[in-house]
């Protein structure tokens, strides 16, 4: 059975109905944030970074990070608005948030002390909220929220 090895709580600038997940030793990725960002998948992945599209324009999301020693229990599909599975690489073991707004955040998302490959399940709750934020005031903070849930691919 799969154990809860770490959580975090970060927050992510949406800006264009986007924030992205990069490795933080990006110095080689060979499609930076947010080149390449496809504004219709939920969850976009390219080598070393994962895209997550937001039901918002431009506000501050809340995201909850849990990294697992193995596959966690599935998460109840309609508890979510959207869900998504990829694999991302992290070399570093590390992960930046990066929004279109104000570039790479402060902080990192620790997921291990050496780098590899790396599920991970994304559910986002407050969609139908973070749009109508766009149409009127147009920001909010933590309106939308996110689960993502990493474990190791072996």
């Amino acid at each position: 059975m799969a154990r809860l090895v770490r959580r975090q709580r970060v927050s992510a600038h949406v800006g264009y109905h986007v924030f992205g997940l990069q490795d933080s030793d990006d110095g080689e990725l060979p499609v930076p944030f947010p080149d390449g960002v496809d504004a219709g998948a939920f969850l976009g992945v390219h080598p070393g970074r994962l895209d997550i599209t937001s039901g918002g324009h431009t506000h501050t999301a809340t995201v909850d990070v849990e990294v697992w020693d193995g596959a966690p229990p599935a998460q109840d599909a309609v508890a979510w608005d959207e869900q998504g599975e990829a694999t991302v690489e992290s070399p570093s073991g590390e992960l930046a948030v990066w929004s279109l707004h104000s570039g790479r955040m402060d902080g990192v998302i620790t997921l291990g002390t050496a780098g590899g490959s790396w599920r991970v399940r994304v559910g986002c709750v407050g969609r139908a909220a973070a749009a109508a934020l766009s149409v009127g005031t147009g920001t909010g903070t933590g309106v939308e929220r996110y689960l993502l849930r990493f474990w190791p691919c072996r």
